[in-house]
């Protein structure tokens, strides 16, 4: 079989089965893909020939971006053998290819306690600001959500989300009634009209202002920070997984979430311990 015949069969496959932005992804490696090897058979593919391609598509491109590209080719190899050709072999799956592109690994995040993001939202002086950082830390929201959300959008304690991420045709974040009065005392007192952005700036201006807030206290804080802080926090309270995942960092699957709970210090293992046997 030639290699533009089995990347028909893997398009059609993630088109009945993908997200968005994941089918344009690989439209476009595809794409690529056909016009250096359309023509050669499967068999002919080699990892010597892989290589010099990857390097090319992703000259200048960050780490991120080859070792993502990387990993939709190996899927797509992995596909024609497990689907097309049981005596195929990938190309991808050699153990020079894969340390060259192998992920950094993951470094374990320690959770920001709930004395710590109080006092960073007591000291943010400037009501928007507060109100962004309440929003990530209380609503579990991401600063491009936050940056998104109009009058419109707010019903009470619900609001609605457009577009999210996940491909969805919307979401909804659920906050607490306290900040939620305070919100739309916001969005009165400046005038915001239905259809307007209620925090009208950048996203780096938004990153800036989270950075600083956390100078404030001593320590390095970036917005995805009060998003994990939001999830730890249920968590320790006792929130079921299931609603921490589907509810407040709506979540496709588990695993993503349990990602974002952090590590335990031994300190709070501790903490757990004497609470759970006082």
């Amino acid at each position: 079989m030639r290699l533009s015949e089995a990347s028909k069969l893997w398009l059609a496959y993630h088109r009945a089965h993908s997200k968005g932005n994941s089918i344009r992804a690989y439209e476009a490696l595809l794409g690529l893909l056909d016009e250096e090897f359309g023509d050669v058979n499967l068999e002919d593919v080699t990892a010597d020939k892989v290589l010099p391609f990857i390097n090319r598509i992703t000259e200048g491109k960050k780490p991120t971006t080859k070792r993502t590209r990387f990993s939709h080719l190996l899927a797509f190899f992995n596909f024609i053998k497990n689907n097309i050709d049981f005596d195929f072999r990938n190309p991808c799956d050699t153990p020079m290819l894969k340390k060259l592109f192998r992920a950094k690994p993951s470094h374990n995040w320690i959770p920001l306690e709930k004395e710590t993001v109080d006092e960073i939202i007591f000291r943010t002086a400037k009501p928007r600001n507060r109100l962004m950082l309440e929003l990530m830390a209380r609503g579990g929201m991401r600063i491009s959500e936050v940056l998104k959300l109009t009058p419109v959008d707010i019903n009470d304690r619900r609001l609605t989300l457009k577009e999210p991420k996940s491909g969805k045709e919307q979401e909804f974040i659920f906050i607490p009634q306290r900040l939620a009065e305070r919100f739309k005392d916001y969005i009165k007192a400046k005038g915001v009209r239905p259809h307007e952005r209620v925090f009208p700036i950048g996203y780096e201006a938004a990153r800036e202002m989270v950075a600083n807030a956390g100078n404030v206290v001593g320590i390095h804080l970036r917005p995805h920070d009060l998003r994990r802080h939001a999830a730890t926090y249920a968590s320790r309270s006792g929130v079921p997984i299931e609603i921490i995942s589907k509810v407040i960092l709506r979540h496709a699957n588990l695993s993503t979430t349990e990602r974002y709970l952090g590590k335990i210090s031994d300190t709070e293992a501790m903490r757990w311990i004497d609470n759970l046997y006082a």
